[in-house]
């Protein structure tokens, strides 16, 4: 069955993944009984218990607001810069070649080299900002850049041969070629800073970060402590992502409308 007829038939929609989280819930749950070693895998329904006691205290949300303000600095600033240097690396070959070394070395560099770089020139507060900014950072500049590259040659003759600016261009002709490597870049980053972000976090240890919590965690063996703050790393993640793509494709859903 092909993907188009998966989509069209009875298993389109939220089932099969709402199936897929509850077999993937049920196999933890096994594996927790078999091993019988809660300090080395808690079960579910103890981690979501210890998830539920934790939200109604005070300290969960000043960390996960601590984090989260901080994390998602870090992507916007890496979506605004990374943007504009992609739209600057795709006009201007001398902009690119000039920060291909750079690129390069974030995409192949290990995460904790940066980290721990970074902790000589960074606070421990401010060091998940800018850990998060550099993993978003050459995802979005190579899908802007590739996206504007390959923008159809004849909407550019067009555009020419009616002396549109280079603004119109990108409101009419660059911004919607943009989308699908926009949407595709914001889903992949996002996920990325979150992990960079809550990594330099565990290795900085600022004070009333999630980070902070998993180290704890860590150290104290509070293993469903461990799970459940994970979990809270994943759902915000998840959250965000989903809530982010919906605010693009609106924001797309006007500019056709334009």
């Amino acid at each position: 069955m092909g993907r188009k007829e998966w989509e069209k038939g009875k298993w389109a929609g939220k089932a099969p993944r709402l199936l897929s989280a509850l077999l993937a819930l049920a196999v933890w749950q096994v594996g927790a009984l078999l091993l019988n070693q809660p300090i080395l895998l808690a079960p579910p329904g103890e981690v979501l218990a210890r998830l539920v006691a934790l939200c109604f205290t005070g300290g969960f949300w000043l960390a996960v607001g601590f984090s989260f303000t901080r994390i998602l600095t870090g992507f916007f600033a890496a979506l605004l810069i990374g943007t504009v240097l992609g739209i600057a690396g795709s006009r201007l070959p001398l902009i690119d070649i000039l920060l291909w070394p750079y690129i390069a070395a974030i995409k192949s560099a290990p995460v904790a080299s940066f980290i721990i770089l970074c902790l000589i020139w960074l606070s421990a507060a401010n060091l998940s900002i800018f850990i998060a900014f550099l993993m978003v950072l050459p995802v979005i500049y190579n899908n802007v850049r590739q996206g504007i590259l390959g923008t159809d040659p004849q909407l550019l003759e067009m555009a020419a041969v009616f002396r549109l600016g280079f603004g119109r261009r990108l409101l009419f002709i660059y911004l919607p070629q943009l989308k699908p490597y926009v949407v595709s870049a914001c889903g992949a980053a996002l996920g990325m800073s979150w992990k960079a972000g809550v990594a330099a976090e565990v290795i900085g240890i600022p004070t009333g970060s999630i980070g902070e919590r998993l180290y704890e965690a860590k150290v104290h063996l509070l293993i469903p402590d461990l799970f459940a703050w994970t979990a809270v790393v994943i759902l915000a993640s998840v959250l965000f992502e989903k809530l982010l793509l919906a605010a693009l494709r609106k924001a797309y859903d006007r500019l056709e409308k334009i």
